[in-house]
């Protein structure tokens, strides 16, 4: 068996990984990069390996550093199966679907204001393209072993996002198991990760790999956002991952407003897949935390925005509001649009919820950036900008130490992947000192052979 890394090196996006056993090629995670320049280039170059080649994908979760590269690899030639949770499957198909739409609608703006490089810039695939792949899915149960040629495979829960699992590959005579995004074991709305009873290699995310999170009161911290925001008359801006993070945050911010701990004020969804996204939680109850009663009181206080003229009319309004919309990293979709009114009035806030990848303009906001560029123009950052860390729904590295430590014996060797170079060697460490286990950190194509 040999393991090659085609992504998730070095940075924490990208994510892919080949495996080779049996005369058969399956890679395990399909991801977009993301963040800066010499990473996205990526996207368009092909895969060191030719697509038609790849015999099957197998998806730990639908997020789009973990998927959005599929429609691509479709168009390279890959006509083969997409193994994934049902969880998983439900969300790629408003997540993929997105990816190509955002794709056409950015490179329409930049040709239509010619501030492109490239004449013309052109989408590294489109809606229709997305919508194609999505007809190569098979959902698969979690917690139950399927035959795949000559290997067994598993899915196992971990948290992160609704779907997410990590993927065991077992041929008989060693065992392979890929982490994915493992989430916390405190989260508001998912269930903490199941264990992973044993491995003979692990590959395992980094991405707070020499962070703990804050020991913190979340949503007290929401509250004192909210309230000095509104006491400036100000808007309240939340750039969210439609998955997962935006559920929490409405889950909030119900609580909050139930609970008149903050103003009355009008809490808006300005993101297609976000919305879509919380009514696919809705139809997977059982697998979270979320009552129905939850899911109802969600919907009484928070207006849904769907269409492209509502979210036009709402990037005009002036008055005290919450808007909650996608991406996470603000590295496109609806939420650009709402920066470029927000960001040059010092009444507003700006709150980031989560891990920004280096190169982002989430990263640059957090990190005290004078100004950004959207659309070819810099806006002045007037706004006062926040950043909840505390909210991510990744694993810190004293969680994750704890779930493997859940393992029955200890793997052969770790491979320590999905964070920038700092954290992945802060998270090798730690696996060393806490639990004497072989780490170390691949660079972009390496190849290992599994005994």
């Amino acid at each position: 068996m040999k393991l090659t890394f085609l992504g998730a090196t070095d940075t924490v996006t990208g994510s892919k990984y080949l495996v080779e056993h049996a005369g058969k090629k399956y890679l395990i995670d399909c991801g977009m990069y993301q963040g800066v320049k010499n990473l996205r280039e990526r996207n368009w170059k092909p895969l060191p390996i030719a697509a038609r080649e790849i015999d099957a994908v197998l998806i730990t979760h639908a997020h789009i550093d973990h998927s959005g590269y599929l429609p691509a690899l479709m168009k390279q030639g890959f006509h083969g199966k997409i193994y994934s949770s049902a969880g998983t499957h439900e969300l790629a198909k408003i997540l993929l679907p997105d990816a190509g739409h955002l794709q056409e609608e950015d490179a329409l703006f930049a040709n239509k204001h010619k501030f492109s490089k490239h004449s013309p810039a052109m989408p590294l695939y489109t809606e229709k393209d997305a919508r194609a792949v999505l007809k190569q899915f098979h959902s698969v149960p979690c917690n139950k072993a399927i035959e795949l040629d000559k290997l067994h495979i598993t899915f196992t829960p971990v948290g992160h996002i609704l779907g997410a699992c990590a993927i065991t590959l077992d041929d008989g005579v060693r065992k392979i198991v890929f982490s994915g995004d493992v989430g916390r074991p405190n989260d508001a709305v998912l269930y903490p990760p199941q264990e992973i009873a044993s491995a003979d290699y692990l590959v395992v995310e980094s991405t707070y790999g020499n962070r703990l999170h804050e020991d913190a009161n979340t949503e007290a911290q929401l509250e004192k956002i909210v309230n000095e925001t509104m006491a400036r008359g100000g808007i309240l801006l939340i750039p969210s991952f439609a998955v997962g993070r935006a559920q929490m945050l409405l889950l909030m911010l119900k609580n909050l407003r139930l609970q008149q701990r903050i103003p009355a004020v009008p809490i808006y969804l300005n993101s297609p897949m976000a919305i879509s996204a919380t009514e696919i939680y809705e139809k997977f109850h059982q697998q979270h935390k979320l009552s129905q009663q939850d899911c109802d009181e969600i919907d009484k206080v928070t207006t849904y925005v769907r269409t492209v003229e509502e979210s036009q009319a709402l990037t005009e309004r002036k008055n005290p509001a919450i808007i909650i919309s996608a991406s996470g990293m603000a590295s496109g979709g609806r939420v650009l649009h709402h920066l470029k009114g927000i960001l040059p009035d010092h009444r507003n806030s700006v709150l980031m919820a989560g891990f920004q990848a280096p190169g982002t303009r989430g990263d640059a906001m957090v990190n005290g950036a004078d100004k950004i560029k959207i659309h070819g123009e810099y806006y002045p950052m007037r706004a006062h900008i926040y950043n909840l860390a505390s909210l991510s729904a990744h694993a810190d590295y004293a969680e994750i130490i704890d779930w493997l430590k859940k393992m029955r014996q200890p793997p052969k060797r770790v491979f320590v992947t999905h964070g920038e170079r700092c954290a992945a060697d802060a998270m090798r460490v730690h696996i060393k000192e806490e639990l004497h286990w072989n780490a170390c950190v691949p660079d972009y194509m390496d190849s290992i052979e599994l005994d």
